[in-house]
């Protein structure tokens, strides 16, 4: 059996931290981790046509991500990362390369081929990139795992723009913080995170959501009546950057290999706590991924 194909859609671009800049981008981030866990990573992306652009080019192809990335003579992305113990506040500029990411037949072929999409809310804030991304979510394959990872960042986001992407989603995944927002979003204000979450799988017929909560816990739940929720384990944080999309692919790529919910959901928060006590989001795996449930008691 071959790997199965897992392809991120949206933003690629540098976190400028306060250590330097590292490659990152969400949806990216979420290709990376799930070719460290046993999927061939794939990424739709665009850089300028700058040196910024060659750079992260090489970067992900260093990392081992496949990409399909289109150059164009708007500015390669950059982010400037401040961190506040940890946790990072991000100031993303607008009218950046992935703003501009054109509809090709390319894409679609690469698209048709995917066992498992990624996408969020923010590469959808330009008309451009919006209307190439639902186009190619229109081209998966049946039976592919669109994984709506929302990621909400400043306002780059409205209720209309989420139930769109909402509609194509197969997977929903929320942090709690995102959450407050969207019970008043949607009206479902006083729920728990885990009804609330219910709320979402029955509303817009998905077959899983997940709900992250810091440092705290994750709560997975599915259609089939499934659900698994883990602690966070406690760790020596560097920085929290990609924790969550390390967690996003980790899940994907061990659910497409056959892991049952609770493996997969286990070597996700694994995979997220080791990433915290790392720099930026693509770090090196060490040669065994060290069980922090396991030396929690958990």
């Amino acid at each position: 059996m071959s790997n199965p194909i897992v392809l991120s859609l949206g933003e690629l671009l540098w976190d400028m931290l306060p250590g330097g800049k590292r490659a990152g981008g969400a949806p990216v981030n979420f290709a990376y981790h799930a070719m460290k866990n046993g999927a061939e990573g794939w990424a739709i992306s665009a850089v300028g046509e700058d040196e910024l652009g060659d750079e992260l080019v090489a970067k992900a192809d260093e990392a081992g991500i496949n990409t399909v990335i289109q150059r164009n003579a708007w500015p390669t992305s950059t982010v400037e990362v401040s961190l506040k113990n940890g946790i990072p506040e991000y100031t993303i500029v607008k009218g950046v390369a992935w703003d501009h990411i054109l509809y090709t037949r390319q894409l679609i072929d690469v698209v048709s081929k995917a066992d498992a999409v990624c996408y969020g809310t923010l590469a959808l804030r330009s008309p451009e990139t919006h209307a190439t991304i639902t186009e190619l979510l229109k081209h998966t394959k049946p039976g592919a795992m669109k994984f709506f990872d929302i990621n909400l960042r400043g306002d780059h986001y409205s209720k209309e723009l989420i139930e769109e992407l909402l509609g194509y989603a197969t997977v929903f995944k929320i942090n709690d913080e995102e959450l407050l927002l969207l019970r008043d979003m949607f009206d479902i204000r006083g729920t728990s995170g885990e009804d609330a979450s219910r709320w979402f799988l029955d509303e817009f017929n998905l077959d899983y959501v997940i709900l992250t909560a810091g440092s705290a816990y994750s709560t997975i739940i599915s259609r089939k009546g499934e659900s698994s929720t883990l602690d966070t384990p406690h760790v020596e944080v560097v920085d929290t950057v990609g924790a969550g999309d390390s967690f996003s692919g980790t899940f994907t790529a061990r659910t497409l290999l056959g892991d049952s919910l609770a493996d997969a959901h286990r070597k996700a928060v694994n995979t997220a706590a080791f990433v915290c006590t790392q720099a930026g989001a693509w770090p090196e795996y060490p040669a065994e991924m060290p069980d922090y449930l396991a030396e929690a008691g958990k």
